[in-house]
This record gives structure tokens, sequence and C-alpha cells, in this order.
């Protein structure tokens, strides 16, 4: 989430004029994110997040993104409601941009990350998976296999001033992949963007998931490999094998891994820690002037790639 566009008062009030949720009574941008702009909305009738949808997201997605999120909250999973106007559409315009307004859910993302949340959101990603499996949309991962060539290109020119040798090492590691990729495991939807500031958590139980605009049809495991990621490395950039096997446990006692799966994590987590890091680094290059956010710093998956790279078999993970 982050701002990158300004909405001024008198054009969030007309555009509310098509929703049925009341008069604005607040507007706070949030910081947090890179892909959209996002407020924390409050109106006479209660709290909502209002989204518009910036270029770097097609607006030929949104129908199975907003579509996702209602299917999902549908089978009772905690995920933003999206808010339907007055006509019972889902996507409007405000700001000449796409835009959308869904429920706001209670609870707070974990600054620090305890062994606890890593459970929590082991079950609640098998239970997205189960849930998601008879939805009918679908949508190909653009940053999956595929899309990490054409990011690394765009790179290539100044990736090098970001840390000395790193295009080359990365020119190897894609090759590694393209070359190691599972190809026969089994695909679903996907949430692809299950960081800690996307998880809310009241008293140590996960309350929600929230920012569906990565979500997609991929390999399932591939959630977990996003989430070994971003949830089980500490400060120092030391692997938690605790907060792994915790994590993997939670998510087998909802949906069983079968050997493949588990055989395949290692390059999954490599192919999962590429793709956060070309993408960081694209945006570290290409950070647009005067926009309120921050990018985030490419070389933390430079760290832990290294990891990845060295680990022999799923035990290293905690299995």
């Amino acid at each position: 989430m982050a701002v990158y566009t300004e909405v001024p008062d008198s054009e969030v009030q007309e555009f509310l004029t098509h929703y049925n949720i009341g008069e604005v009574t607040a507007l706070k941008g949030i910081a947090e994110g890179v892909e959209n702009t996002n407020f924390f909305l409050s109106t006479t009738e209660g709290q909502y997040i209002l989204t518009l949808y910036e270029k770097r997201v097609n607006a030929d997605d949104l129908p199975f993104f907003l579509g996702l999120m209602d299917h999902l909250s549908q089978k009772g999973l905690s995920c933003p409601q999206v808010i339907s106007d007055k006509k019972g559409q889902q996507l409007g315009r405000l700001c000449d941009r796409p835009a959308a307004i869904t429920g706001f859910l209670q609870g707070m993302w974990p600054r620090r990350i305890k062994p606890v949340h890593c459970k929590e959101l082991g079950r609640a990603m098998a239970q997205l998976h189960q849930a998601a499996a008879d939805f009918t949309l679908e949508r190909p991962n653009s940053l999956s296999l595929e899309g990490w060539g054409p990011i690394l290109e765009a790179c290539r020119e100044k990736g090098n001033s970001v840390q000395d040798g790193l295009i080359e090492s990365l020119d190897h590691e894609l090759s590694f992949l393209q070359e190691n990729w599972p190809g026969t495991l089994p695909t679903g939807v996907i949430h692809a963007d299950l960081f800690q500031d996307n998880v809310f958590f009241l008293d140590e139980k996960l309350s929600g998931l929230i920012d569906f605009y990565f979500a997609c049809n991929d390999i399932l495991t591939y959630d977990l490999a996003i989430c070994l990621n971003a949830w089980c490395f500490e400060e120092d950039n030391s692997f938690n094998v605790t907060k792994a096997r915790l994590m993997l446990k939670a998510y087998q006692g909802i949906r069983p891994l079968s050997e493949a799966e588990l055989e395949a994590l290692p390059v999954l987590a490599r192919g999962a820690a590429l793709r956060f890091l070309l993408t960081r680094l694209f945006d570290w290059i290409n950070h647009p002037e005067g926009a309120f956010v921050k990018p985030k710093d490419p070389l933390e998956y430079v760290r832990k790639l290294k990891f990845h790279q060295s680990v022999k078999s799923v035990r290293d993970y905690g299995l």
C-alpha cells in the first residue's frame, strides 16, 4: 500500500454519493507498500479502505481481484469485503483512476514476528488455498519464472550500482531456476504477497488477510516459499527453523503436502527470493520523485537468496 495520488476533499465527497455508506468524516493516507494508493476512510456509517489503482495494476485484472475477495469472504475467510455502489458495481473511478472501497478489518500486523504468528499464517494460507479451489476466474502470475527475465533486463544498466557484480549473479541464478523450476506440482489461486503488513492479528490470533492485488494462479507451494522468505528470517539474516517448522506443519494440518511438493520447496524458495529481489531492485532504481513511499532494500533478498542456495533438502526448513 502507498500514496501516489492525492485526493481532494471535494472529489472523495462526490465519489461517496454513489455509495450507501454515509458521508466522509476523515481520509488518511497509508504509506506502506508499493503498488496502489490507499486511504483509511471514515464515514458517518463506519470505517473502510479506499483504494486507487495506479498504472502498475492492469485494470483488466481488477474483476479477478475483487471477485476473489468476495468469494473468499463468502467462504468464511477473513479478508476485505468489497463494497458495491448503489448500482451494484464494485469498481468506480476517482481522480481519473479505477477505485474501490472495501471493509475495514480489525487487527494489527506484527512488527515483531513470533513463532505463533508463523503457525497462524500457515493454517490461514492452507484455508485460503482450499477456499479458492472453486473460484472460476483465472489470472496467470506475471511475476513468476517467465516474468523475471524482463525485469532483470530492465535493471541491467544500473543494477551493479546497487552492489558490485549483482547483475552477473542474478543472471546465474535465473539460469539455474529456468533449468530446475518444477512443472507438475498442484496449482491454484495463491495470494503471492503474504508479507507481515498484509496479515492482521488480535491477541496473537490471525484476524485477517489483506492486499490481494498480486493474487494469481500458480504453484500452491510457491505461496509457502514466499512466506518462508518473508516470515522466517531474523534481523541478523539468520533463518529461524522453528518459525519455518511451525508454518509448514500448520499448513499441512489443513492441506498435506506431497513428497514432490516438499522436494521442490528449496527451489521454489530460491525463486521467491529472486522475484522480490528483482522487483525491489527495479523500484530502487526507478523510485518516482515525490512519491509518499520508501522503496524497500533489494539487498535484503540477496542475503536470503544465499541462504536458500545453501539448502540441501526440505529438512533445512524444519521438516
